[in-house]
């Protein structure tokens, strides 16, 4: 294994990450405002998010999952989501590529 091959990113606290690419997933950090209200929608990509910090309410097929820090949440493409958050909340977001799109 070379160096090329492993990548670290060290962080101060609440500096922003920001849109990290791999081979096979994109990983971004979210922070969501207290209040906002994400409107139904769907991916066609499958997606992960884990909340690290903040609070609020997913709504989803699968019927209402409460955010808060150490949720995670697998999304599979194609599956409707939206979302209320109380607090302002900090998500890291994994989406998940296609083998068909770069």
């Amino acid at each position: 294994m070379s160096d090329a091959d492993v990548a670290v990113w060290r962080l101060e606290p609440g500096e922003v990450v920001p849109p990290l690419a791999g081979e096979g997933a994109v990983l971004r950090q979210v922070q969501v405002p207290a209040g906002t209200n994400a409107a139904r929608h769907s991916h066609e990509h499958e997606q992960f998010l884990i909340v690290t910090a903040g609070s609020g309410t997913l709504l989803c097929a699968a019927g209402e999952v409460v955010l808060a820090p150490g949720t995670i949440i697998r999304l599979a493409p194609g599956a409707w989501h939206s979302a209320t958050f109380t607090a302002a909340t900090v998500l890291i977001e994994v989406n998940m590529r296609s083998s068909t799109k770069p």
